[in-house]
């Protein structure tokens, strides 16, 4: 271990509380300000309006359709990539890490590329069966999925090679089949790992801005999510009400990483 001299430690301990400072708690001190100057009432009149009820329920919908399908393909490909060999392994781990490197909002474009109704790929054909993407509830699922696509599986996958498969194998020498392999064994040693890659999730896929903005037509109380609503209050001069929904999806984020922190056993901080 180097040694670092006493100033020089100072130094680097004010740096990162800086950086943190400036770049985190100093803007969202600020939001919050910004929200509660006047006390309560800014938040509470906000909520009450009907479409701002309407983005914070779609804003939900999207996040938790989003979540659960992240949790059930991300368990799934981690024990795909650590457990197995297989062709093209080394590809699909790469596009998997796509969504950290790609802007969403080229998501978004591609996206509609491909499921667009006039000249999309997929388009006119579920179009013709009555199903619409773009511009409509599965298409901001699609897109919110997309962009939090690594979080769960970039949380699972080192675990997973941590702990390596004796365990698992010495469950099946016993008979046991690949579900109860996976409940018993896989499931509790991951657990943490999971929480943790829901938790990311979560916050990545209620804030998602960008990827959303494509693929929704932004209308209130139908593709408005709560994101895009602060866009247009803040762009129509209601800055008070777009701190409060800011606010709010900050408040969501805290809020998971909190009751992690709470349900978390000792032994694993």
């Amino acid at each position: 271990m180097v040694e670092v001299s006493t100033p020089t430690r100072w130094a680097l301990r004010l740096l990162a509380v800086g950086y943190v400072f400036f770049l985190v708690a100093w803007p969202t001190g600020l939001l919050a300000f910004r929200t509660f100057e006047e006390g309560t009432a800014n938040l509470l009149d906000t909520l009450r309006e009907p479409d701002v009820q309407a983005a914070l329920q779609l804003t939900g919908k999207v996040a938790l359709l989003a979540v659960l399908i992240n949790l059930l393909f991300g368990v799934t490909i981690s024990i795909l990539l650590v457990r197995y060999e297989f062709p093209g392994k080394r590809l699909l781990s790469a596009l998997i890490d796509l969504p950290l490197s790609v802007s969403p909002v080229v998501v978004g474009l591609a996206l509609v590329l491909v499921y667009n109704s006039r000249d999309g790929w997929f388009g006119p054909t579920l179009e013709e069966n009555s199903v619409q993407v773009i511009f409509s509830t599965p298409g901001l699922v699609m897109a919110t999925t997309f962009v939090a696509l690594p979080l769960v599986i970039r949380e699972i996958v080192p675990v997973l090679t941590e702990i390596g498969d004796d365990q698992e194998q010495a469950a099946r020498s016993l008979g046991a089949s690949a579900p109860q392999t996976f409940w018993r064994i896989t499931l509790p040693s991951i657990k943490w790992a999971v929480v943790y890659g829901v938790v990311l999730a979560t916050a990545r896929s209620v804030g998602e801005f960008g990827a959303v903005k494509v693929v929704s037509n932004n209308i209130s109380g139908k593709t408005q999510t709560a994101t895009l609503m602060v866009e247009e209050k803040y762009q129509n001069f209601a800055q008070d009400q777009a701190y409060a929904i800011a606010f709010l999806l900050v408040l969501v984020s805290i809020a998971c990483l909190v009751t992690v922190a709470l349900l978390r056993p000792k032994t694993e901080e």
